[in-house]
């Protein structure tokens, strides 16, 4: 690729975490505005005696007894986790000086469009040694707009992750890409079986019965939950966050960080 064309490659990537960025600043509004509408018609239902309100909110808290109950599950960590609890992703440069942390969400637009826009890069650089990347997972969405998909689907890479970290790093990419992502009020994540249809795609995932029964039996539900704790601690505002040895990058300005780092 030419010079010329990489700087149009990069800027045309700047551009669109922008714009997620926007649009995700709009939807938390929306998403406050609504909340105090829906209070107001919730209130109003049960004065008037209609019980579909209250019915809807029983449905929403049955939903998250699976997750609540995980809490209380023995952990079991992956095998290739790392750090307190297994709660740190490591995919590559563990003996190197500089460190690179990634805090994302599965289900975060912006986080798909990163990594669709520098995700390859960034991990080329820690499979040279460049740098540690780890990488850590949180629920934002699941908490701003309900569901269970972040949750899921990091329970998901658990499993993948215990299979290999190749695997974990492949799956992770495909859970991100552009065929795969679903807009985030859409919670297919949730879902475990398009998780493992999306799984299809990995070879080391495709066939593999251990595989598949921990993420129907949400082996790595505390686990997740585990790293989601973690991820809460880490005084992340929003995501994708990228940390270089603890100080918080400008997701526009990591190539130029990256390049100083020695990744092309």
């Amino acid at each position: 690729m030419s010079k010329r064309n990489s700087q149009e490659a990069k800027r045309a990537a700047r551009e669109r975490l922008r714009v997620e960025r926007e649009k995700q600043a709009k939807k938390e509004k929306i998403r406050r505005q609504l909340i105090v509408g829906g209070s107001v018609i919730a209130v109003l239902a049960v004065a008037g005696g209609v019980g579909f309100a209250v019915a809807n909110m029983e449905s929403e808290s049955g939903s998250d007894k699976s997750w609540s109950a995980a809490a209380d599950k023995k952990l079991v960590k992956p095998a290739n986790a790392t750090g307190e609890n297994g709660t740190v992703v490591v995919l590559g440069g563990e003996d190197a000086k500089t460190t690179i942390d990634v805090y994302e969400d599965m289900r975060c637009p912006a986080c798909a469009s990163f990594e669709q826009a520098l995700g390859e890069t960034i991990k080329k650089g820690a499979e040279e040694d460049k740098y540690k990347l780890q990488i850590h997972l949180g629920a934002i969405i699941d908490g701003n707009f309900g569901g269970n998909g972040s949750k899921n689907a990091a329970s998901a890479l658990g499993a993948a992750l215990d299979v290999s970290t190749e695997a974990f790093k492949e799956y992770h990419g495909l859970l991100y890409s552009a065929e795969h992502h679903p807009p985030e009020n859409e919670d297919k994540f949730a879902d475990n079986d398009y998780l493992l249809k999306v799984a299809e795609n990995v070879d080391a995932l495709k066939g593999n019965k251990e595989f598949e029964t921990a993420v129907e039996k949400g082996t790595y539900d505390k686990w997740a939950l585990e790293m989601i704790d973690s991820f809460n601690k880490s005084d992340v505002k929003g995501t994708p966050t990228v940390r270089i040895d603890g100080k918080d990058v400008e997701t526009p300005k990591l190539p130029e960080e990256l390049a100083k780092l020695g990744v092309k």
